[in-house]
């Protein structure tokens, strides 16, 4: 049997119908979830309604699919949920102009999550010493509100606690380590944390505050790397221009919330597809790229002795393959099913890989002829469609407004009314 392959050449040009074919052949998808995908996964409102307060309807996002994608030697076709123009686009080619040189090397951390405990009204360096000095304890008795967890190979890894100054005074904060396995883990963690509080302060001699996960899961960690050969990519000029516009958000905060903000285009929207938890997502990413006290750039690149370019990315991701909001969306099951993720640590691993590519791929349009061609373009065909264009007349009018160099709303609405011979 051949091997599957993610590099499936024209897909843009197919139809829907077709698109959806090829997808489903690739996952191995049921008929049913074909089906759904055909008809647009509805999510029943009865379900939405209980999922969140105060629903009066359904919110829809185009629901896409990147191709080219090489990950650790497997090949992944990546659901993405999201309306920004040409993100898809520039993430598979992308990793198809990383393809030859093996594609995207991944690798991602035991899924240990961070759970606090704030402890007030005490003197907050004794509260520490008494915690540490009770740390086995404090474990023990944590372990018989984590046995949910336990029965999949999860549970307390590690406890510590420091003092840490405030301007409402000295605090002491008691953190334990919690293995949450293929889960994002905001309710086991927070579960734990609720069951332990009255014993961690009794031990400490102080109130129990706030009890809560932390988002920025530093001992989460996932990372890519790939490699773009110089031929590929524009030669030794292209290169250089990639290696300036990264320098430049390495040293620039607002150069590099802009820098970054491109690289979580591609991984919220696999976030969103998979109905993991984006909000958490982006906080931990862009509190890690403050980590070391300056906010930076979440990628690195540099020249490989040839004069290739190597591109790497390592942020904290704390997403999951079950639970949450998992249960509920048909199309987060769908989207999982897509990608053939058997873990919370292999969706990490696509995640941070699609985070590379989105990121490689918008430095090389900056440094390039500029980011502007690409989303314009598209842009055209939302203008298009804004004006009443349907069917082959949303890319007529498109292409002439990208011939006019006159992309605007009114042009759409001037072009659509000549093509219908209403001018």
């Amino acid at each position: 049997m051949d091997k599957k392959t993610s590099a499936i050449s024209g897909f843009y040009k197919l139809s829907r119908k077709e698109r959806i074919a090829k997808v489903a052949e690739f996952s191995g998808l049921s008929d049913e979830a074909k089906a759904s995908l055909e008809e647009g996964m509805p999510l029943d409102f009865e379900i939405a309604d209980r999922m969140a307060e105060n629903a009066i309807s359904l919110h829809s996002l185009p629901f896409c699919i990147a191709t080219n994608f090489t990950i650790n030697g497997k090949d992944y076709l990546v659901p993405m949920a999201i309306e920004e123009p040409s993100v898809v686009a520039a993430a598979s080619f992308a990793a198809k102009l990383c393809r030859d040189t093996g594609g995207f090397s991944a690798s991602a951390d035991p899924p240990i999550m961070i759970g606090q405990i704030q402890l007030v009204g005490a003197d907050a360096d004794d509260a520490a010493r008494r915690l540490e000095s009770s740390k086995e304890e404090i474990i023990a008795h944590a372990r018989s509100f984590a046995q949910g967890i336990e029965k999949y190979g999860g549970g307390l890894r590690g406890f510590s606690a420091r003092k840490i100054s405030t301007k409402r005074g000295d605090m002491a904060i008691a953190e334990f380590h919690i293995d949450v396995r293929d889960s994002m883990g905001a309710n086991t963690i927070n579960t734990i944390l609720e069951g332990v509080a009255p014993k961690v302060s009794e031990i400490a001699g102080a109130k129990a505050r706030l009890r809560i996960l932390s988002n920025l899961a530093v001992m989460r960690m996932a990372r890519a790397s790939a490699v773009w050969k110089k031929e590929s990519i524009g030669g030794e000029e292209a290169v250089e221009g990639i290696l300036d516009a990264w320098a430049f958000a390495e040293a620039d905060i607002f150069r590099a919330a802009t820098h970054n903000k491109g690289i979580m285009n591609g991984i919220d929207a696999i976030a969103v597809a998979t109905g993991n938890d984006w909000r958490a997502v982006e906080a931990g990413a862009h509190a890690f790229a403050a980590f070391g006290g300056r906010y930076s750039s979440l990628t690195i690149y540099s020249k490989l002795p040839n004069g290739d370019l190597r591109g790497e990315i390592e942020l904290p991701l704390a997403v999951g393959i079950v639970g949450g909001a998992i249960r509920s969306l048909p199309s987060a099951k769908i989207a999982l099913s897509i990608l053939g993720v058997k873990s919370a640590a292999e969706l990490s691993c696509v995640m941070a890989s699609v985070g590379l590519a989105q990121n490689f791929a918008a430095l090389r349009a900056l440094a390039g002829e500029g980011i502007q061609r690409g989303h314009m373009e598209l842009h055209a065909r939302n203008l298009a469609i804004s004006a009443g264009a349907v069917g082959n007349e949303i890319d007529l009018v498109a292409q002439q407004m990208i011939s006019e160099k006159n992309i605007s709303s009114s042009k759409a609405s001037e072009l659509l009314k000549n093509l219908r011979g209403e001018g």
